[in-house]
């Protein structure tokens, strides 16, 4: 069996691998919005579900060892495969998708669809391969008669997921930094590779035992321990029904709390990539813990059956852990959050679902294969029902409140049910109920007394939506906006500068201007100002419905019928566009090393910026104050995809402290002017509005303010020359923890 272990370790590595990489390369490839996030992690589920399911009735029919573990073996080579094809199909796709013809004639709904039915495509039977992988290893272990063979699903599940949480770790930590997303790749293909052939080697050696027949694999099923979620077996009715709707139903809150705590602790943890890795990473952990814990207990069936009553009398209080958990009165550092929010759970859903399994399957590949498959169906629906319904509507407390009610449902029918005395229990009535008594009283308490994040923020508008919780907060010009917790914005006059130092510096009167992400609205309301058509985009659609809380003037500002608001990844947009416009003002979301923003400033970005801009057109990138190899890493993508680059670092007047930098880049050359030439091209509502939060200052000399502090380009690079560019595929501004750790220069 141990071999089965390492086999399978190895495999769940590169699953986590593909699953982490495949998700951000069809975000390159198709845009960061919530539903083609929602497509890809649901294809990848689906094709579990559906391998797990064919591999299992396939399975059915592989008499021995030797042809099982050849199916297991063409399985992983299909997967090494998928390692090379997918990010050539995902490419292919976004060509064919962006052709000027189908993306004009293509609005946002129909894009979505299309891009959809690309990702499934292209990913798909390599996810299928991956599922089927369970069950052909069951049959196989069946086949030899291991010891344990009846509880070989758990063995798997624990070996799997102690493989994939090395894989988010490593992936996360090390390897996309140091080989980018591609190469990442090649490591877990070469991975799948090995398997396929270890796979081989020991399907020639094993011995060509004859396997058991379906109806004996049927026979030796023990229900016992699972009397708790299931039917009287003595009585004749079977455990079916009741197993299954538990393994679905453990899938479904599992995945769906997952995305809910993402959001939870955001606010503690940040919005980098380091934040998603840590929540999957402390959920792995926790179900390694759980599934090792069922293992260690699963060779008694008495005391197997005393841990499936104890847990489902318990798993309801234990999921709403993670309001306390994320109660900002709560002193506690970001990482004991997850864990006292994350692991208790966790460790729960983990006995439960291998133990569901094995008591379902008795080790029958064909059976273990449709069980796992319900799990993972639930799995695709949970992330679904949560970020689509549950956290638009009810926000992150009421989301997990409406997923712990199922859980405290089946608690309820497990302390009532008189059946489990016959199970073997040793659980009187009295001690069920006073488990499940305390179960109920702890949920309350914590439902009704934890609060969340936002409570911390005065005078607070709240916005949920299916991409992010939006809080507006504060008064005058004190107000701040929050983006899952993370202070995006605020009223500041270099938001301003965004739109008028670059339309300034247009040798000829603007017609019209794109900005890329919204904020507060302040540089959208600015860019108005010179009376031209003005097109905002921002990912999120609660950002710009508080336009009105920042600017009492918003809606006599939308009423002049210039401005346009869209609501779309920005990146997006623009590659779908057929407009050309003689202004674009970027500015990511900070801080500079939030998740997925280095799809705003990579070379591939500013392809796609060069065909969307006029000839003589300007572009102006705002980059937060950073690490200076992340600067050097933008501003040498700048110098390459633009002729000419000007680069001013920012200081806020008002605070007089460092807020980054403005670059303005073209492909015609940018005139040099003094500040009083500058203030002379605005028109007189620019002008009101360029010292609106700087009245002790004239137009001019705000401009001179931002002028005096010019720097040649290639000043910033020698900060870093080393630094390479910021591309897709090496996304140096969101993994960074090698270089700042060791002091690595690429």
């Amino acid at each position: 069996m141990t071999w089965y272990f390492v086999v399978f370790a190895a495999s769940g590595f590169a699953s986590l691998v593909y699953e982490v990489v495949w998700l951000r390369l069809a975000m390159a490839a198709f845009g960061v919005t919530t539903p083609l996030v929602s497509t890809v992690l649901s294809v990848f589920m689906a094709g579990l579900a559906l391998g797990s399911w064919a591999g299992g009735r396939l399975a059915r029919r592989l008499a021995t060892a030797g042809p099982a573990l050849r199916a297991y073996g063409l399985s992983e080579a299909v997967i090494a495969v998928g390692s090379l094809l997918v990010p050539v199909a995902l490419g292919w796709g976004r060509a064919v998708l962006l052709h000027d013809r189908l993306a004009i004639a293509w609005d946002s709904t129909a894009y979505h669809v299309a891009s959809g039915v690309w990702v499934a495509i292209a990913l798909l039977p390599f996810c299928v391969a991956m599922g089927a992988t369970v069950p052909f290893a069951l049959a196989a272990i069946r086949s030899e008669r291991a010891a344990g063979a009846q509880r070989a699903f758990s063995y798997l599940y624990l070996a799997n997921v102690a493989g994939a949480t090395a894989g988010t770790l490593v992936t996360a930590l090390v390897l996309v930094e140091l080989l980018g997303f591609r190469r990442t790749l090649l490591v877990a293909g070469a991975s799948n590779a090995v398997l396929a052939v270890a796979a081989l080697v020991r399907s020639l050696r094993v011995a060509a035992v004859p396997g058991e027949a379906p109806a004996r694999r049927r026979a030796v099923l023990d229900t016992a321990a699972l009397a708790p979620i299931g039917g009287d077996h003595a009585g004749g009715r079977g455990p079916g029904v009741g197993i299954l709707v538990g393994l679905t139903l453990t899938g479904l809150t599992s995945l769906a709390m997952e995305v809910v705590w993402l959001r939870q602790f955001a606010p503690y943890l940040g919005p980098d990539v380091y934040t998603f890795a840590s929540v999957l990473a402390t959920y792995l952990v926790a179900t390694t813990l759980g599934s090792r814990f069922y293992r260690a207990l699963a060779s008694s069936r008495a005391m197997t059956a005393r841990l499936a009553v104890v847990t489902w009398l318990v798993v309801g209080a234990l999921s709403l852990l993670p309001l306390v958990a994320a109660d900002p009165r709560v002193p506690l550092s970001g990482g004991m959050r997850l864990i006292l929010g994350i692991v208790p759970f966790s460790v729960a859903v983990a006995v439960l679902t291998p133990m569901l399994v094995d008591r379902w399957s008795a080790g029958a590949p064909d059976r273990a294969g449709s069980a796992y498959a319900l799990n993972v169906v639930g799995s695709i629906l949970g992330p679904l029902l949560a970020g689509f319904l549950l956290l638009p509507t009810l926000g992150e407390r009421g989301a997990l409140l409406v997923l712990a009610l199922p859980l405290f449902g089946v608690a309820v029918v497990v302390a009532a049910r008189p059946s489990l005395l016959a199970s073997g229990t040793a659980l009187t009535t009295r001690l069920r109920v006073t488990f499940l008594a305390l179960a109920v009283v702890a949920g309350l308490a914590i439902g009704g007394f934890s609060r969340g994040w936002e409570a911390t923020v005065s005078g607070r508008v709240v916005r949920h939506d299916h991409t992010a919780t939006v809080v507006a907060g504060g008064t005058g010009q004190t107000k701040r906006l929050f983006v899952n917790g993370y202070a995006a914005t605020s009223l500041t006059p270099v938001t301003k500068w965004m739109a008028h130092l670059p339309l300034a510096h247009l040798s000829r009167p603007p017609e019209n201007a794109l900005v890329i992400c919204f904020g507060m609205g302040t540089t959208f309301r600015s860019a108005l100002a010179w009376g031209i058509h003005v097109t905002a985009v921002d990912l999120v659609p609660s950002v710009p419905s508080l336009f009105a809380f920042f600017h009492p003037d918003a809606p006599a500002v939308l009423a002049g019928g210039r401005g346009r608001i869209v609501i779309d990844d920005g990146r997006r947009f623009l590659e779908r566009s057929a407009s050309r416009w003689d202004v674009i003002i970027v500015d990511p979301p900070p801080p500079v090393e939030a998740a997925a923003s280095s799809l705003l400033y990579s070379r591939e970005f500013y392809e796609a910026v060069r065909r969307r801009l006029a000839p003589d057109g300007i572009v102006q990138q705002w980059v937060p104050f950073s690490e200076p190899q992340t600067v050097v890493s933008i501003a040498r993508v700048l110098d390459e995809a633009f002729p000419h680059v000007r680069v001013f670092p920012a200081i806020d007047p008002v605070s007089e402290y460092p807020v980054g930098v403005h670059f303005l880049a073209s492909a015609r050359s940018l005139p040099t002017l003094g500040g009083e030439a500058l203030a002379a091209r605005l028109p007189a509502a620019a002008r009101a509005d360029l010292v609106e939060w700087t009245s002790d200052m004239s137009p001019t000399a705000v401009f001179d303010w931002i002028l005096r502090r010019e720097r040649s380009l290639d000043v910033f690079i020698r900060l870093a020359p080393w630094m390479p560019p910021l591309e897709d595929d090496r996304p140096f501004n969101e993994y960074y923890l090698v270089r700042r750790w060791l002091g690595w220069q690429g």
